[in-house]
């Protein structure tokens, strides 16, 4: 029987988990902090739970278009410890089930850290274990062992976290109350997606960024868009504006920019990044390469330069998704134990960035149609136009689509809406399984529907191709 070890319970360790004991595998995984890792207990759940909080008090907005009168954000409160709690409160819950499945399918679940120890044991790994109960170090033989440790928000020197004033994003669920003026340095994907949550729960919020627009990795035009929303909705953003230190001020905090501007607040928010969790794992004494920033480097079937060691999720640094981090893993596992596999395809993986509204991404960018790289024809529809979306009063968003210019097949786009976690999974649909315009614009979509815009949208891309 194969031993597997893994190093690691997120999404890329128990998913993993799950698919070696279903080949009849000994597995056993190794968790500090508990079944779901830090993406369940401390990251991804988290935020996306404190992210529906914040949702329902979006509700209340403008709802004199809709004939019902209320006194405003005003009347709403919020209440931080209640939010937390329930924040918390979720993500136990989700970790039990994670570790209730584990424990069902025969996975042995050890609380506690490991490091790979000197190959003494001719064609096996040895993964030294030291129990989180403060017991004996001990070793366990392996033929295969799995790297999942996932990463750890990146600190600023002039920066560093206090948990009470300066926080990083996995302590704001420790804070009393909501903040009275939060400073979000950094305006990446998390720094975004919070600074959008605490604006609609009615903090004053000043987002830094070191860049001309938030958002800077993502589709130009959707970025700008929902820049353009945080704008209108009260936000400040100080683009262009690299934050060069964050101290603490009696009960408050201050911002120091390059230029030599200061920002002052309640709180502040360091989203600046994340690092890998690659250190004091004895990777590089065993041989196993590492990229720069302490990556682990691995192929598309997750193999790193050693036999037998594998990794998969944020500490391979591929694409810091959850669902890329699963699906890291259970190729790891089908190719470790001799299935047939097809190795990862990052051209058809979907990405959400859950600000409000959303923006949703497959396939090729933008900025690679525009430099050359690929060819392609491409429309984009603003979602004013679409009748599910003037009920809704939705005057932002739109759907981009690419196509190939000769045969039409659907290569990539780009939704920004409400849900559009949900709306971009037709064209992602289209994307992985070489899907034309053409056929894209014959299925039949619910009216109204905002979806309608994407069959809309293939439409007129097949009109193009007759002209």
């Amino acid at each position: 029987m194969s031993q597997i070890v893994i190093i690691g319970g997120g999404p890329a360790g128990y998913e993993a988990a799950l698919v070696a004991a279903q080949l009849d595998a000994d597995v056993t995984v190794v968790e500090a902090e508990g079944a779901g890792g830090a993406c369940v207990l401390s990251d991804c759940v988290p935020s996306k739970t404190f992210i529906a909080s914040s949702e329902v008090v979006t509700g209340y907005r403008d709802t004199e278009e809709f004939g019902v009168h209320s006194d405003g954000l005003e009347a709403v409160t919020v209440d931080a410890r209640t939010v937390h709690e329930r924040v918390k409160r979720l993500a136990l819950a989700q970790s039990a089930d994670i570790h209730a499945k584990l424990v069902k399918a025969g996975v042995e679940f050890v609380a506690g850290s490991a490091r790979l120890g000197e190959d003494t044991l001719g064609h096996t790994h040895r993964v030294i274990v030291t129990p989180a109960d403060g017991g004996a170090e001990y070793s366990i033989a392996a033929t295969t062992v799995l790297i999942a440790t996932g990463s750890t928000p990146r600190q600023l020197p002039t920066a560093v976290p206090d948990g009470e004033r300066i926080l990083t994003w996995r302590q704001v669920y420790d804070l009393p109350e909501l903040p009275e003026h939060l400073i979000v340095v950094g305006s990446g994907v998390t720094g975004a997606e919070f600074a959008s949550a605490y604006l609609a729960m009615g903090v004053q919020v000043t987002l830094v960024s070191s860049r001309d627009r938030v958002m800077p990795h993502e589709d130009a035009d959707a970025a700008s868009a929902i820049e353009r929303v945080f704008r209108n909705r009260g936000m400040t953003i100080l683009n262009n504006s690299r934050a060069e230190a964050v101290r603490r001020i009696g009960d408050g905090v201050e911002v120091t920019l390059a230029d030599g501007r200061v920002v002052a607040g309640s709180h502040a928010l360091i989203a600046v990044g994340s690092i890998p969790n690659t250190a004091d794992l004895g990777l590089a004494e065993y041989g196993v390469e590492l990229a720069r920033g302490g990556y682990v480097t691995v192929d598309r079937v997750s193999r790193t330069n050693v036999p037998g060691i594998y990794a998969a999720g944020d500490c391979t640094g591929v694409l810091l998704l959850a669902s890329v981090a699963a699906m890291q893993g259970r190729i790891a596992m089908w190719h470790a134990l001799g299935e047939a596999v097809r190795p990862l395809r990052l051209r058809t993986v979907a990405a959400n960035v859950f600000t409000d509204p959303e923006l949703a991404t497959v396939g090729v960018s933008q900025d690679e149609v525009d430099a050359g790289k690929v060819p392609a024809r491409q429309v984009m529809l603003p979602l004013s136009g679409n009748a599910r979306a003037k009920m809704a009063d939705l005057a932002d968003g739109f759907v981009k689509l690419f196509c190939r210019p000769a045969s039409g097949q659907v290569i990539g786009g780009v939704v920004v809406a409400p849900k559009a976690s949900e709306l971009i999974l037709p064209i992602t649909m289209a994307v992985e399984n070489n899907l034309t315009v053409n056929e894209l614009a014959q299925t039949i979509t619910i009216y109204p529907s905002l979806s309608g815009s994407i069959t809309e949208a293939a439409r007129q891309l097949m009109l193009h191709e007759l002209e």
